[in-house]
């Protein structure tokens, strides 16, 4: 392991990362646990998500009001954010207000009541932050999409929840999911920015190293992707179209290849998509493809807003993208803009002590080890244009891959041969 990166293990099983970076003067810290949303059941939907909103919500030490103000006193950034697979809980201060860091952070992940009254004020809050998504179709046309293509899998129900749940949820839900999920083997922290290691272990172990192992938790069940064309209608202006193709595990070898492919197809201004269906034919504003990568599947998608009219025509662009992908190795010079585009996107993050934080926890969950950023680049450098003919060869079939179409009435005629591969 890089000297630059520390990592050690309490003997309860939580893993401590640090990463000095001493030409910067703050220090960004994470606390994340290795569970989000499918872990729960279709009863449990959104606990992850409700959790992380009443984290901040009053320990034994500290009310709702205290930790903000604290965090403010110390002129500190702290946010969370819940995803399918993991759940963190952040904060960036100036190197020399990181004991109040660590004391605040610690204090609000070990230490929260889950106040009833509390869970009450902030209950309206999620059911806003439901409604917030469903108004923005360009967000809510994912969901419907992930529910179109994973089916009941627990990776295709919305990270927020339902409003059922949400308001069905106590105090007991919360205490009962927290207590069996948030276990010592599944929690890590990191931390990058003008810090020392040591001092830093020192200050964050007598906190954690008290957290208790408990019965293990089974391990997660694999999906199946389906195929088929939805339909949602909705009064709006524009048709918001998602496609969704069966792609690779987070560590699967082949992870390279897939970042370059869909940078080539639609990650970037000059990719595919974005000059056919918008610079060449005006077809829309916005069209991009992209990834979600998980422990054991993935996803490839592209999406794009279009109008009523233009959906016939952006599907059928989108479609023979795809099958250009599929049937002819892309050209040396789109290879290499991929690659170097992908590369300074790479080393422009590591600049930034947030990044690193994240990158740090993500190498730990998903590999065991943290991957320094040059055999990353390595790794995209050694693909080549075979890889990607190969790769879209594999992933590109009708039966691995889902329409879903939110907006005005589409002809179905229009959608015809929208996922035959």
């Amino acid at each position: 392991m890089p000297r630059e990166v520390s990592k050690t293990t309490l003997d309860n099983g939580i893993r401590i990362l640090t990463r000095r970076m001493p030409s910067v003067r703050s220090v960004a810290m994470g606390v994340w646990v290795d569970v989000g949303s499918r872990d729960e059941s279709v009863e449990e939907n959104g606990l992850s998500h409700f959790i992380e909103h009443m984290i901040f919500k009053g320990t034994d030490r500290r009310s709702a009001y205290q930790i903000a103000k604290e965090f403010d006193t110390i002129g500190g950034q702290t946010n969370a954010f819940t995803s399918l697979e993991t759940t963190c809980y952040h904060a960036k201060v100036m190197d020399r207000r990181l004991a109040g860091m660590v004391d605040i952070l610690s204090d609000i992940f070990l230490h929260s009541v889950f106040d009833p009254t509390e869970m009450e004020r902030e209950r309206p809050v999620i059911l806003q932050e439901i409604g917030m998504v469903e108004d923005s179709p360009d967000e809510f046309v994912h969901i419907l999409s992930g529910s179109n293509f994973w089916g009941d899998h627990p990776l295709g129900r919305s990270i927020l929840g339902s409003r059922e749940n949400i308001l069905r949820f106590d105090t007991q839900h919360i205490k009962a999911f927290f207590q069996r999920f948030y276990q010592p083997e599944r929690i890590v922290i990191s931390a990058a920015g003008n810090l020392d290691p040591s001092r830093f272990v020192d200050l964050v172990a007598p906190y954690f190293e008290t957290v208790q192992r408990r019965q293990p938790l089974p391990k997660r069940t694999p999906p199946d992707s389906r195929s088929r064309i939805q339909r949602f209608q909705r009064v709006l202006e524009q048709v918001h179209i998602c496609l969704s193709i069966e792609a690779l595990p987070v560590t699967d070898e082949r992870r390279y290849a897939l970042s370059l492919m869909n940078t080539v197809l639609g990650g970037n201004m000059s990719s595919r998509l974005f000059q056919e269906i918008r610079e060449r034919r005006g077809l829309a504003y916005s069209v991009y493809s992209f990834v979600s990568a998980y422990e054991d599947a993935g996803m490839m998608g592209v999406y794009a807003g279009v109008d009523g009219k233009s959906v016939r025509d952006t599907v059928a662009a989108i479609r023979t993208e795809l099958l250009r992908l599929r049937e002819q190795p892309v050209t040396p010079e789109e290879l290499f803009n991929a690659k170097e585009y992908t590369k300074g996107s790479l080393l422009l993050a590591s600049e930034s002590n947030e990044n690193q934080m994240v990158r740090m926890a993500q190498n730990e969950m998903h590999f065991g080890r943290f991957i320094p950023m040059q055999e990353v680049l390595d790794g995209v450098d050694r693909v080549e244009a075979e890889d990607l003919l190969q790769l879209a060869r594999s992933l590109f079939r009708g039966e691995r891959a889902a329409l879903t179409v939110l907006g005005p009435d589409v002809p179905e005629e229009a959608l015809q041969n929208a996922i035959s591969f």
